[in-house]
């Protein structure tokens, strides 16, 4: 079956396209031949990836260079899984074609990755296996109200403010903090208390603020694409009450 024509309408508004580098860098791609399921698999891996580094800190010497290189190259893998997901577009608007399978290739490695970097920062060192588990069923809902506006034919649905790049540049923040600073600052040995959350350490901070961030995000997806089927059903009426008269 041969690719259709790429002409994407619902975009995830990143300015990070307009740049430059990331232009040539998509056309250079594209040039080479690589195609943008390819990129979408790479950045899965690299999201999978960042979550095993992440659970590897946990049995890491805390403060070591070992446990240091491991939060890094999380946070770096991270990164990397978000520049995929903004190149595998981009490679394909630059080919001028999309993948008959192409919104299985952009959806599901996503999920993977977002499940896979959010346990294993669950699982890090000074962190919450449930936390953990809590931000990853959440992203995953997010992203599921965002296909059920889609499917319904209202606009997508990326609002904050914790969406995918707002999720991930709390993981990553949270990890170059615990890499820089002293482990008795960022993961505390001892067990937290339920309400002094600054014995919480950041890897749990974090994503109590992904949990409590993606929360409200939920409630604005919700408003905006009950509003969206609302105006939809309010427009056919409409039409249908023209046709009539």
């Amino acid at each position: 079956m041969s690719d259709a024509p790429y002409t994407p309408t619902d975009r995830r508004p990143l300015k990070s396209r307009e740049q430059g580098v990331w232009k040539r860098c998509a056309a250079g791609l594209a040039k080479a031949g690589v195609s943008a399921n390819s990129i979408s698999v790479w950045g899965m891996l690299a999201g999978v990836a960042a979550g095993v580094v992440f659970s590897q800190t946990a049995t890491a010497e805390a403060g070591g260079v070992g446990w240091r290189a491991l939060w890094l190259a999380g946070a770096a893998l991270v990164q990397v899984r978000l520049l995929c997901n903004m190149l595998d577009g981009m490679v394909a608007l630059a080919r001028g074609t999309a993948s008959p399978v192409g919104e299985l290739y952009n959806e599901i490695p996503d999920r993977v990755s977002d499940v896979a970097t959010l346990v294993g920062l669950g699982y890090a060192a000074g962190s919450s296996p449930t936390l953990g588990w809590g931000a990853a069923v959440l992203a995953v809902f997010i992203a599921y109200l965002r296909a059920v506006g889609k499917g319904g034919g209202v606009a997508m649905a990326f609002h904050g403010p914790m969406a995918k790049p707002h999720r991930m540049f709390a993981v990553t923040l949270a990890a170059l903090i615990v890499a820089v600073l002293p482990p008795a600052w960022t993961v505390p040995t001892e067990a937290p208390s339920t309400f002094a959350v600054w014995t919480w350490g950041v890897p749990r901070l974090a994503l109590a603020v992904i949990i409590v961030g993606g929360l409200v995000t939920v409630e604005r997806r919700l408003v905006f694409i009950a509003s969206g089927l609302k105006s939809k059903a309010s427009d056919a009426s409409t039409e249908e009450n023209r046709g009539d008269a």
